[in-house]
């Protein structure tokens, strides 16, 4: 005779008025109880589909860290791997998924380095660089804010009727002031003519016939000022750079503040979706030049082919987890545009294969390809030669894993990441053989154009 398994509880919903996300942080934060984990995964510029919702949780019950590829649960260093520990915790405690709700309404958010990924690609010669951060941080949350910016409601959704009170009194706290958000000194940690040589290299590499092509990248960092407030920050950064895939995480150690377009992948119990981008312009405040523009970056043989590679190889990745046949691209080389850029954005979808999890897709996916380049292992290899250094959350995900199994993270571009003492501001691009230096190199500033801006204003 076996055990059962355990029945799927049904969760507590009460709603709440709407406001937005980042003022219920602020109060959060506030009062004598000040939040701890604080983590906050907000839709900033609105969309149908992709801007839909936002998510506001803290005070977790568990706390899953990763580091040198070792799973760490609430102090305890076990010995299954990350991702198929994620997987059995989340069955430890179904719970039942209430239809017409936002997606996520409950379950283990937080990251996943970059840097995480020679881990999964075990053959792959990248050496182990000394970590900016922790591999991963997940937080199981039994309470989440959600909100659903179409229909401007909001729930919270929790396991008892007593955590909900807690929260909505907390949510009635002033906001918490903010303090310094400027970072002086924030400078290149390599120089110009460094970046634009591992760009020829790179470009070397791909005549050479070593690769399609890789990702190319650049850091910018300079010590943490006393008294650095990253919810200021990330209030700056979300007005001057909105976006669908905004996550703030003040975590123990680590803060991280992105304003992603970029979707990694996306489960919803039976399709498995990612949205690589690959193909940039900046934007332009006269909007004759602005369309020029647009219309440039659609008919760039250069861009669109980088994009397709790209598609080619998520396509791989899906497949090695995905129903035979079942992998599509519904949209190729699409146009998406942002505050700061313009982006060609392409969608792969695959159903998942029966018997696979949420694990099994995330470790198929990983790093995207996006960031990468192809083949994935090869151009993985290329950047840890030519950069030398760890990305830490940059370029990593960040997103959230349900109590019932779907999930949804983003790849964490256009972010800062705050940890050992120091601010990081991290840009780049995909390298083909067409690739200019020069431009390569101002296509990376254009990238993280406004969170320069974000860090820099008020500096004398």
């Amino acid at each position: 005779m076996t055990d059962a398994a355990p029945r799927p509880a049904l969760p507590f919903v009460r709603e709440i008025i709407y406001a937005e996300p980042f003022a219920m942080a602020r109060r959060l934060k506030a009062g004598e109880r000040p939040a701890r984990a604080l983590t906050l995964l907000e839709s900033v510029q609105r969309h149908e589909h992709l801007g839909r919702y936002s998510f506001l949780a803290c005070d977790p019950a568990q706390t899953l860290v990763v580091e040198n590829g070792i799973a760490i649960l609430d102090g305890e260093r076990q010995s299954v791997e990350p991702f198929p520990l994620l997987q059995r915790l989340i069955g430890q405690r179904p719970r039942a998924h209430v239809a017409g709700l936002p997606p996520f309404q409950g379950g283990w958010a937080g990251y996943i380095s970059y840097d995480y990924g020679r881990h999964l690609e075990p053959k792959a010669k990248i050496p182990a660089f000394p970590p900016l951060c922790p591999d991963m941080v997940f937080h199981r949350f039994d309470t989440v804010i959600a909100t659903d910016h179409l229909q401007e409601r909001a729930w919270i959704i929790s396991a008892t009727a007593g955590e909900a009170d807690d929260i909505e009194a907390r949510l009635k706290q002033k906001q918490a002031a903010l303090g310094p958000a400027s970072v002086p000194g924030l400078g290149p940690e390599i120089s110009r003519a460094r970046h634009e040589e591992n760009v020829r290299r790179t470009v070397d590499y791909i005549l050479a016939g070593d690769i399609f092509q890789a990702n190319i990248t650049q850091s910018f960092s300079a010590p943490e000022p006393e008294g650095f407030d990253p919810l200021a920050l990330y209030g700056r950064l979300r007005e001057r750079n909105p976006a669908t895939f905004a996550t703030l995480l003040d975590y123990d150690g680590i803060k991280v503040i992105s304003s992603s377009p970029e979707r990694l992948v996306r489960f919803d119990g039976r399709i498995a979706e990612a949205r690589p981008i690959k193909g940039t312009r900046r934007r332009d405040p006269d909007p004759t030049r602005d369309q020029g523009l647009m219309i440039e970056l659609q008919a760039s043989r250069k861009d669109r082919a980088e994009n397709v590679m790209i598609v080619d190889l998520l396509r791989n990745d899906l497949s090695r987890v995905s129903k035979p046949g079942t992998v599509h691209v519904p949209v190729l080389c699409g146009l998406e545009t942002y505050a700061n850029v313009h982006h060609l954005v392409s969608v792969v979808q695959g159903e998942l294969q029966a018997g696979k999890s949420v694990a099994d897709l995330l470790s198929a996916v990983f790093p995207g390809g996006s960031i990468t380049g192809a083949p994935k292992i090869r151009a993985m290899e290329v950047i840890a030669e030519l950069e030398e250094r760890p990305r830490g959350v940059y370029c990593g995900s960040i997103g959230y894993i349900g109590f019932n199994g779907h999930c949804d993270f983003n790849i964490a571009i256009r972010t800062v990441e705050v940890a050992g003492g120091m601010v990081r501001v991290q840009g780049g691009g995909g390298i083909t053989a067409r690739s200019q230096a020069t431009a390569e190199y101002e296509e990376s500033l254009t990238k993280i154009a406004r969170l320069r801006e974000a860090v820099a204003e008020g500096v004398s």
